[in-house]
């Protein structure tokens, strides 16, 4: 299993993944990008500020890339600092599909991406992607399951994926929503041939948004390698916009508000892979940081305080704009 690489890894890093969504086009739901990014955003732009990124989470350990169909040209750039590093063979590489790009190069679209669970859009975006990362991809994902996606029931789908896995790589599956962990448990279920399907599930849990937590554990006791998300939630938990606990404690460790807020996911025994969604090479360094803080029970206690219902948190996302 290529996670294994991961698991026997000893560098304190190698359990910090680098995700590419917010690098790979010029729109995304985070604040501040208007000084995170190049000026004009352009792909050649981009592409450079992906490679200086690979660059500094290679040279620093980690050993993990998350990618996926709709961020944009992500997968390209990524195929194309991989072809450049032929010495960077011990990175796993994760790409999703589910989701379709449409936002044309322009960070003010009307509809940035179109989600599309069916086996059409699997066999379509499937291809696409090996055009570009060929046998690099270790792990293919479905892109954002919820609880009523029709991925958890089609058996079509089901048997195509599991086709895919007798080919080398790896499928998994990430949730979003308030019913991330009624997602992750029907996902649990699912056999084809008598094996489990899912060998991996990506979820998003931070400091604001737990609720996917007891669902982690029985995916993490099943046997799965479970990656998480969005763990400073697209920005809330980072720099100033922390709550003021976060920056607190942060304080008194002498470190951002980012290393703290992902220190917080690395410390649950069930993470596999934590990633920084970064768009910046300090960004980066702030995150990786998070190697660094000791979260005494008092501490974790302060922070538990911060959690949100799950509906209340996944409504202040869906009104985050792109920008």
């Amino acid at each position: 299993m290529p996670f294994a690489r991961l698991s026997a890894a000893t560098t304190p890093t190698a359990h910090i993944g680098l995700g590419l969504a917010a690098v790979g086009r010029p729109g995304y739901l985070t604040p501040h990008r208007d000084r995170d990014l190049p000026g004009d955003r352009s792909p050649d732009a981009l592409r450079d500020r992906t490679h200086e990124l690979l660059d500094a989470a290679y040279a620093q350990g980690v050993r993990y890339i998350d990618t996926a169909r709709s961020y944009g040209r992500a997968e390209e750039f990524l195929a194309g600092w991989l072809a450049a590093h032929p010495e960077a063979d011990d990175v796993v590489v994760g790409s999703k599909w589910g989701y379709t790009y449409t936002a044309d190069w322009r960070s003010d679209a009307e509809t940035h991406e179109v989600k599309d669970h069916g086996v059409a859009a699997f066999e379509r975006q499937s291809a696409e992607t090996a055009a570009l990362l060929g046998d690099r991809l270790d792990l293919y994902q479905i892109h954002s399951v919820t609880p009523d996606s029709p991925a958890l029931t089609d058996k079509d789908l089901h048997t195509r994926l599991a086709r895919l896995a007798e080919r080398g790589v790896s499928i998994g599956l990430s949730t979003s929503g308030p019913g991330q962990a009624e997602a992750i448990r029907t996902a649990l279920t699912i056999t084809v041939d008598g094996a489990p399907l899912f060998r991996t599930v990506q979820a998003t849990y931070n400091a604001l948004e737990t609720s996917a937590g007891p669902a982690l554990v029985e995916a993490h006791a099943a046997g799965l390698t479970v990656i998480v998300k969005e763990a400073v939630a697209n920005g809330r938990l980072a720099g100033d916009q922390a709550p003021a606990v976060v920056r607190e404690i942060a304080g008194e460790e002498g470190l951002g508000s980012d290393a703290v807020a992902l220190a917080l996911v690395l410390h649950q025994p069930w993470a596999g892979v934590v990633l920084s969604g970064a768009a910046t090479p300090a960004q980066l360094l702030g995150n990786l940081h998070a190697t660094v803080p000791v979260l005494d029970e008092e501490r974790r206690a302060r922070l538990d305080a911060l959690v949100e219902e799950p509906e209340a948190y996944w409504r202040h996302r869906a009104s985050l704009p792109w920008s």
